[in-house]
């Protein structure tokens, strides 16, 4: 059973953040026909969707419904957002079996302080009342050291609008049970033109998670935004042959003697946090 699966409903952002790598793919949206055939290939495999790889999930006007199907079917659905769209859709995606949600907060950290303070306000307001619906509420910074002194700010204003404890740890801060602020480092993408760091690393790409992209074909990893590593198409063959393959099998075996085995796994700097 993996622990989590990445399946991009949509590969279509309604921003362009300075941290993300993007990709190069034709713009493309699942249809309910093709969620409804991941829903019954993922069966038995895990129990945790993302809605994500690349793309914003809340632009995809079929979320809810997609939510729906997917709680009907024994399945917790997280999802990861800019939160730019939380106003427009988040009582929509509450009342359909919300599990979790980050919120990347560093996605507006070009935005000049008047769009900032609105944006924290709507996403403040949406955290409340997700967490008074026992949603687990995590609000993400993962750019330390190159957030330009806007971390302070942002937290500063989070703390006049949602009480609770605001106890510091290593992964950041707790606010409440079930809302929390989350620390990470800026990362660099892994892509075929990044430096080349080695094949001594260690990965949990499909180990405990992997990713479906848009059209069908399976990623071992939630960073592979161009599917560089097509392990097969879920459309077109049994999810089960594709996860059963030599080539994932091989990959399982190098993580778990820390060597990569896709050349595109020596060219991720995020990886080597676990090595």
């Amino acid at each position: 059973m993996y622990q989590r699966v990445y399946v991009e409903i949509t590969n279509i952002c309604n921003m362009q953040c300075s941290f993300c790598h993007g990709h190069s793919r034709t713009p493309k949206q699942m249809s309910e026909k093709e969620f409804s055939q991941i829903l019954r290939e993922l069966k038995g495999k895990t129990k945790n969707i993302y809605y994500h790889l690349m793309g914003e999930p809340l632009a995809h006007p079929k979320l809810p419904l997609f939510m729906k199907m997917a709680k009907e079917e024994g399945f917790r659905s997280l999802i990861t957002t800019n939160g730019t769209l939380l106003k427009k859709r988040g009582k929509e995606i509450l009342e359909s079996g919300l599990y979790k949600i980050n919120i990347s907060l560093h996605s507006f950290e070009k935005e000049d302080n008047l769009k900032q303070e609105e944006y924290l306000s709507e996403v403040a307001s949406f955290a409340l009342e997700a967490w008074e619906q026992g949603v687990i509420v995590v609000l993400r910074l993962w750019n330390k050291g190159v957030d330009g002194g806007k971390n302070q700010e942002i937290l500063d204003y989070l703390r006049l609008k949602l009480s609770g404890e605001w106890e510091e740890n290593e992964k950041g801060i707790k606010i409440r049970n079930r809302l929390h602020v989350e620390w990470g480092d800026r990362f660099e993408w892994p892509d075929m033109n990044a430096p080349l760091y080695g094949d001594k690393v260690f990965c949990y790409g499909t180990r405990d998670h992997f990713g479906i992209l848009v059209d069908g074909s399976v990623v071992p990893c939630c960073l592979d935004s161009e599917g560089t590593i097509n392990l097969g198409n879920v459309f077109e063959e049994a999810l089960s042959d594709i996860l059963a393959s030599s080539r994932v099998l091989k990959m399982k075996r190098g993580f778990g003697s820390h060597q990569a085995t896709e050349e595109l796994c020596k060219h991720c700097e995020y990886a080597r946090r676990f090595d």
